[in-house]
């Protein structure tokens, strides 16, 4: 009954979906009040009935009902609680409702709290917010339905994919969906903002917050995906170029361009159509991505479904969304005014720069992405675009990127001076011509790329540290004075602060990992040991462990540095009831300034193990500094500017139709 319930809620939201999608629309081009107020509350009873929706499927999950079909064929009765309330997002159409329901989730979001909004923005935000959703709840009622009844019921599952029973199931793809899911907001704002033909400072600072939460949980999102990387699947490494990795990260630099641009048309009025463009190429690549993992072109880790129609439904809808939108970009874009003269050597200068490469960027990634698939296609010649590829065509690009994010903030708005710039960041080149000289003297192995990406990370970070304390006059006068300026500056500046320092940290974390790490692959036996770096090794054997719902062998090693014990490292490979295929459990002791690794894997059949070893320094950074980013957008979200203040349109509302009438 249940299940029942949750396919038929999922029906109504369907049906209200179609409801917010066309009156508010229509009631905000005609004037109709009651229409455009209906947006409200449907979007929140909408909201509620995916909820219910999802909650019936959880409870499918948990309660082990194997009559339903997608519980089936993913879950099993031994499966420990987490990974069965996980497992409910841990396939293709569970993902499609979790993204259905971040979707409602945002929609009612903004009927909430979105007072601030003009009622009729806000009506055509919801119903632009609602044909999206119409396009995933069709697909899932007629290709995907995750309520779908399994006749006889089988005694038990299938399982779960043995690399999905992992922690991070729990969390990645939630942040993921929140991020990719989110930028449907500023996609929506976007088209609301076409077809009334206004983009002024009042949308750029209604859309950065919705835009900043999403790159916020996408940020969160794509490092937990490469932490989840790191350690489950045994290869030491954090960022494989794979299809769907660059899905979700061609978003995000989308994303992280239209941040920046947004700030450009709410100061200065400036790259009001660009900014537009982006906001609907942002949400286009979140698709896209969509796409990928549940088409059936690509054979991954992440892919979710391999059924063509499913495939053929998803390709017709990003045609119809992409298409449509820029279409109406098209129509619409040349009446939008544009905004304030600027010098190259400004602030805008800089931001313009900074979207240039980004963009250029991103069509690399996507390129290299696609370009097999393409080919594919048009020949049936198989090939492969791997990480040269991308570290010959993304990093290069990157480079002016974080030259031109460490001084740009220091640039007046319109005409800028650079020299004076320079001037004030003397600390920084200082610091980082120090940073240069040690690497190139004092470490081993220092290649020219990997002393440039040390000089690199390092002035992001004390290029952004310089600038806030430019803002506060640090050292430049009165401790006093400083604390008045640091308690009234907005919080924004802090959290472009933290952001910026974190890109720099998560910089220094990839050279120093990929370029001082140490590595050994070797067999070995009960008593030998093996130096890795300044520690070594000595493997003891290997004991059988029982889990919960697998069976693994633990191999053991003691870690000892200039003979004293550091750590018990105790790797596992195991094999789940359900699946014949094995999975490696990394031992990892993490530490500030480095990572010790250990993986086993199959016996030699003459009494040796192979063992995987290594010695990774600043490793961990890489995810320290992506957190440090998130909590910079965090911080700059709880600005109060965002929340009040909102400049008000100057042109005043028309008598909507019942006004009128009323009058007659």
């Amino acid at each position: 009954m249940i299940v029942e319930i949750g396919h038929y809620a999922l029906i109504l939201a369907l049906a209200l979906s179609l409801v917010q999608g066309t009156l508010p629309l229509i009631g905000a081009q005609l004037r109709f009040d009651s229409w455009v107020a209906m947006a409200r509350p449907v979007a929140i009873i909408q909201f509620g009935f995916v909820t219910v929706s999802f909650a019936a499927l959880t409870s499918a999950y948990v309660m082990s009902d194997f009559s339903v079909l997608n519980v089936a064929m993913n879950s099993h009765s031994a499966k420990p609680l987490l990974y069965k309330i996980s497992g409910v997002w841990g396939n293709h159409e569970g993902s499609l409702l979790l993204w259905a329901l971040i979707l409602t989730l945002f929609g009612a979001t903004v009927a909430v709290f979105g007072g601030n909004l003009p009622p009729e923005l806000r009506a055509r935000v919801l119903s632009v917010q609602a044909w999206i959703g119409t396009g995933f709840l069709l697909f899932m009622l007629l290709t995907s339905n995750p309520f779908e009844r399994l006749l006889p019921a089988p005694a038990d599952g299938q399982g779960l994919n043995p690399l999905l029973q992992d922690p991070g199931l729990a969390f990645h793809p939630p942040f993921l969906y929140l991020g990719y899911v989110g930028f449907s907001m500023a996609f929506s704002f976007a088209i609301a903002a076409l077809i009334e033909g206004k983009v002024d400072a009042a949308w750029a600072r209604w859309v950065r917050p919705w835009t900043l939460a999403a790159w916020c949980f996408l940020t969160v999102g794509i490092a937990l995906g490469s932490w989840w990387a790191y350690y489950e699947l045994g290869w030491g490494g954090f960022w494989f170029w794979d299809p769907v990795e660059n899905a979700s990260f061609m978003p995000w630099l989308a994303g992280t361009a239209l941040l920046h641009t947004a700030i450009v048309v709410e100061k200065r009025g400036a790259l009001r159509s660009w900014t537009i463009l982006l906001a609907i190429l942002t949400f286009s690549l979140s698709l896209l991505g969509t796409f990928l993992v549940r088409s059936g072109v690509l054979t991954s880790v992440h892919a979710f479904a391999t059924d063509p129609a499913r495939g053929v439904f998803i390709l017709a809808f990003l045609v119809l969304v992409v298409g449509g939108s820029l279409t109406l970009f098209a129509l619409r874009a040349p009446s939008l005014k544009g905004g304030g003269i600027f010098a190259p050597i400004s602030r805008e200068g800089a931001l313009v720069l900074n979207n240039l490469l980004l963009t250029t960027a991103c069509a690399t990634v996507l390129l290299g992405t696609l370009y097999p698939l393409f080919l594919d296609a048009l020949t049936g010649e198989k090939v492969s675009v791997g990480p040269p590829y991308f570290h010959a065509t993304f990093v290069p690009l990157m480079v002016p990127v974080i030259a031109a994010a460490g001084v740009g903030p220091l640039l007046a708005w319109k005409r800028g001076d650079l020299a004076g710039a320079l001037s004030r960041l003397r600390v920084a080149l200082a610091f980082i011509l120090a940073i240069a000289l040690a690497t190139l003297i004092f470490a081993e192995r220092a290649p020219v790329l990997a002393v440039l990406g040390m000089a690199l990370g390092t002035w992001l970070v004390a290029a952004s540290l310089s600038e806030i304390a430019e803002r506060l006059r640090l050292f430049r006068t009165s401790p006093d004075e400083s604390w008045r300026r640091a308690r009234h500056l907005p919080r924004a500046a802090y959290g472009m602060t933290i952001a910026h320092a974190g890109a720099g940290i998560v910089i220094l974390g990839i050279i120093v990992s990929v370029t001082w790490e140490t590595e050994r692959l070797q067999v070995v036996r009960s008593g030998e040991s093996v130096e890795v770096g300044a520690y070594e090794f000595v493997f003891r054997g290997v004991e059988n462990v029982k889990g919960p719902n697998y069976d693994a062998v633990r191999g053991i090693f003691d870690v000892t540095r200039n003979g004293d014990r550091v750590a018990v490292m105790t790797p596992e490979s195991r094999v789940y009831n359900t699946s014949p295929q094995t999975t490696t459990e990394a031992a990892i002791r993490p530490t500030l300034g480095s990572d010790l690794y250990a993986v086993i894997g199959d016996p030699d059949g003459s009494g040796g193990w192979a063992t995987r070893l290594y010695h990774k320094p600043l490793v961990n950074w890489i995810w320290l500094g992506a957190i440090l980013m998130a909590l910079g957008g965090m911080v700059s979200l709880t600005d109060r500017r965002h929340r009040i203040g909102a400049p008000k349109r100057k042109s005043a509302r028309a008598p909507s139709a019942s006004t009128r009438t009323a009058k007659a």
